[in-house]
């Protein structure tokens, strides 16, 4: 079964709307984005998940910081899974002390040997029961949250040898088609969620929905 991470929420009603619709992820970013939250907030989101009695793993989203500082927020904001969406190395995964999330960046140079490479000398250096590679457009600068799809025929091959995450670009009518062609280990959405810059919870539900259903 495709997993379903919803990312980038900002407020616990969302959350808790998002678990309920049976998301298995919800990610929280604490990198530099409008969808950023703070360490108290994510606090808060956090622990209204925690008290569900079926709750989806909780992530948090860092770009470029210190190992120190992601771990100590990480532990404050009972994190499940860290996922590193900026120029971390595999050296620097290795003093991560939650499960990881490493988004793998999808440029127009890179091609499907470029990036197996890239995921097997992360297999290597790391536990794989502690990791999960992402796929994902990189636009200019950004490091992710576009909401810009790369070519999925990059990503068949992919997947057929590592359990990966697909992003960018994806929503509610073209993931039904996704997931039967790639058949990947998850998918991970935060703008093809949203109306006017805010997360819809019909939107949710019907993208949960229709993975589910493939």
């Amino acid at each position: 079964m495709t997993r379903v991470k919803i990312c980038g929420l900002t407020e616990i009603y969302h959350a808790l709307a998002t678990a309920e619709a049976g998301a298995d992820f919800i990610g929280l970013v604490f990198a530099i984005s409008r969808r950023r939250v703070s360490v108290n907030k994510a606090i808060s989101i956090s622990e209204a998940i925690h008290r569900l009695k079926t709750r989806p793993m909780v992530v948090g989203v860092f770009v470029n910081l210190t190992t120190d500082e992601v771990n100590h927020i990480a532990y404050q904001c009972l994190l499940d899974y860290v996922q590193l969406s900026g120029d971390e190395s595999w050296d620097y995964c290795r003093e991560i002390e939650k499960p990881i999330i490493k988004v793998i960046h999808i440029t127009a140079s890179k091609t499907n040997k470029d990036i197996l490479t890239e995921i097997e000398n992360g297999y290597r250096m790391l536990d794989k029961h502690r990791l999960i590679c992402l796929l994902d457009t990189q636009v200019g600068e950004a490091y992710g949250g576009t909401g810009q799809a790369f070519d999925w025929q990059l990503a068949v091959e992919v997947s057929d040898r590592f359990p990966v995450i697909i992003a960018g670009g994806l929503n509610e009518n073209n993931i039904g088609q996704l997931v039967q062609k790639i058949k990947p280990w998850g998918v991970d959405i935060s703008t093809g969620v949203e109306t006017d810059g805010v997360k819809d919870i019909g939107k949710i539900k019907s993208f949960i929905s229709t993975v589910r259903g493939v």
